[in-house]
């Protein structure tokens, strides 16, 4: 993954409404879910889900697919994976970030 595309990643996901959604997009992996069944799940209308799930897209965490009369959007592990490869290769030298003994504090 090149910094740019990093960093477009990791912009998307630091919004919270962008954040809801790609995580229950990855609780409904492999299948993916309909504006509609995001929208009753997290309680959000729909132009807004609409707004952030092209958010999503653009920053390639997101895909679309129409099923006969309905989208249905699907998280990219892949893209999630290639996120994390290159925040540990470059934010942890390449070793696993390790929890330490304060709750929410992570080092490298």
């Amino acid at each position: 993954m090149e910094e740019k595309a990093a960093i477009a990643s990791l912009a998307a996901l630091a919004q919270g409404m962008r954040l809801r959604i790609f995580r229950a997009l990855v609780g409904a992996a492999p299948q993916g879910m309909t504006p509609g069944e995001l929208s009753a799940t997290l309680g959000v209308p729909g132009s807004t889900l609409s707004f952030h799930l092209k958010e999503l897209m653009h920053a390639g965490l997101v895909s679309q697919e129409r099923d006969g009369r309905n989208l249905i959007y699907r998280p990219s592990i892949a893209q999630m994976n290639d996120l994390l490869a290159y925040l540990t290769a470059h934010c942890c030298q390449g070793s696993a970030c390790e929890v330490t003994s304060t709750p929410g504090c992570t080092t490298c």
